[in-house]
């Protein structure tokens, strides 16, 4: 795989191969030999040595007293926790809810899933005179909202009916989803369009549209969603909802280290 060619104009060389360098480690996930390192990176084993040395004396990289092979090194791994440290849900997606909310008028939710109920995290209220009853630290029902439902998409169907089993599937309006069948097949159809509609399914009037939030690991544990009277959540206003709602969903994502898992090409 050749790497020479990919430095883009006004990037420092030296630290860009150095870089390289590392994503081939964390790629291969085994000890490199130089000359290992010198093919895959398509460079001379003069340019890979200094490069791996200078790595190796900052603790980026660490080197095999046995065999002399390469590996990632402990630096790495104390910076990884210190970036996961500073990934606290509610401050990161903060602004992000208050500009999906200036955006839609309508009310913004952040939730999780907790001991297989929703449990909200943040809220701002909407532009007009809606109130309902999801305060930051009150639990509704997974199966009839449109944030518990997109959060039980994600989960394997063990866990599923595990929740379910635990907490039922009461009916909250004639809406409401009450059988397993319907809510795997519900599940499904969230995943096939990346959100998850709550039609008054949770209280009359009410319709709401949720995504699901990534984390670094690319797995799902938390929720956005915009909630309005179901009037208002119509047609194109209805487009225009889901696709800010998803978009909020990504750049928190993103923000919280998810990334789309890509080939690198060379």
């Amino acid at each position: 795989m050749e790497f020479q060619n990919n430095m883009k104009h006004g990037q420092v060389q030296s630290v860009g191969k150095a870089l390289i360098i590392l994503e081939i480690l964390a790629q291969e996930n085994t000890e490199m030999s130089l000359t290992d390192l010198a093919a895959e990176s398509g460079w001379a084993k003069s340019t890979v040595h200094g490069l791996i040395s200078t790595l190796r004396e900052f603790n980026y990289v660490e080197q095999s007293p046995l065999n002399g092979k390469y590996k990632l090194g402990i630096k790495l791994f104390e910076m990884g926790n210190a970036v996961k440290r500073s990934w606290d849900i509610s401050k990161v997606a903060r602004p992000y809810l208050q500009q999906l909310n200036k955006k839609v008028g309508e009310l913004v939710q952040l939730a999780v899933e907790k001991d297989g109920e929703v449990l909200y995290l943040d809220k701002i209220e909407s532009h007009k005179d809606l109130r309902i009853v999801s305060d930051i630290g009150i639990r509704l029902p997974v199966h009839c909202s449109g944030l518990g439902k997109v959060l039980l998409a994600y989960k394997s169907e063990a866990e599923v009916k595990r929740i379910i089993k635990a907490k039922g599937m009461p009916a909250m309006t004639k809406r409401t989803i009450t059988t397993l069948p319907k809510l795997f097949k519900e599940l499904e159809v969230i995943r096939e369009r990346g959100c998850s509609i709550d039609d008054q399914e949770i209280m009359e009037g009410l319709k709401c549209a949720a995504a699901p939030i990534y984390d670094s690991m690319n797995q799902v544990k938390y929720a956005v969603s915009v909630s309005g009277y179901y009037y208002n959540m119509q047609g194109q206003q209805m487009e225009h909802i889901i696709e800010a709602v998803k978009k909020t969903a990504y750049d928190i994502s993103y923000e919280m280290g998810y990334r789309k898992t890509k080939k690198r090409s060379g």
